[in-house]
């Protein structure tokens, strides 16, 4: 491999990557069918590139050596160009995949959360009626993953794809059950039916007003973290 070969293999992103993880298993594969199974695994615990990202990074992949193609003959009636990787490729990713120090934290972006976060200025009905749609959806990816877990199981080369469905498994039983306790804190909150009680009973027995934050400073416009 040349130098400036090396050069472009340490400056894969991930989804090149990925991509190049779905050629490594048996059977050669189209764009679209690569798009289809990203769809229905990888995206349950990282995500799902578009058909144009993936279509871009087996190019470059190609270019490196690390993955070929070939047209589908005329016994096809429209013709498909399939992809697989090479001794190359599976070297480069064999490398990539135990090098740790890649792997990096995880990264949550929480598009519910981030709502809840400005719910100073919505309405808490509102904030109720996403958090239960937010269940809904999260249901039915549930359900999704199952799915995949089944069409995994039983088949040899497919075990630590199977891992790593049962992994989202958990972790959407668990969304499910963080999305919960979140209507419940909602319910909580000053202003609404269910907090009327409490909120009132504490007010009587504490000396501090309800002007009071958290530690018993004044709410004074100070941003709610420490120091």
């Amino acid at each position: 491999m040349t130098s400036s070969h090396e050069a472009k293999k340490q400056e894969l992103p991930p989804t090149a990557w990925a991509v190049l993880g779905l050629l490594s298993f048996p059977g050669e594969r189209t764009g679209y069918e690569l798009k289809k199974w990203a769809d229905s695994s990888l995206r349950f615990f990282y995500w799902s590139p578009a058909i144009s990202q993936i279509y871009a990074e087996l190019r470059r992949l190609e270019e490196l050596g690390y993955a070929a193609s070939a047209r589908s003959g005329p016994e096809e009636a429209r013709a498909k160009r399939r992809y697989a990787i090479t001794d190359a490729g599976r070297a480069a990713l064999s490398g990539w995949a135990a090098d740790t120090a890649e792997a990096g934290p995880p990264v949550l972006k929480h598009g519910l959360l981030l709502r809840i976060w400005l719910g100073h200025l919505a309405e808490p009905e509102r904030l109720r009626a996403m958090v239960d749609e937010h269940v809904e959806r999260t249901r039915g990816e549930l359900a999704a993953v199952r799915e995949a877990m089944e069409h995994a199981a039983g088949v040899p080369e497919w075990a630590f794809p199977a891992l790593a469905l049962r992994w989202s498994e958990r972790q959407h039983l668990a969304e499910l059950e963080l999305a919960e306790a979140l209507l419940t804190d909602l319910a909580a909150l000053p202003g609404t039916e269910a907090a009327g009680s409490a909120r009132a009973g504490a007010e009587t027995g504490s000396g501090a007003g309800p002007e009071a934050g958290a530690g018993g400073r004044q709410a004074d416009g100070d941003a709610p973290t420490p120091g």
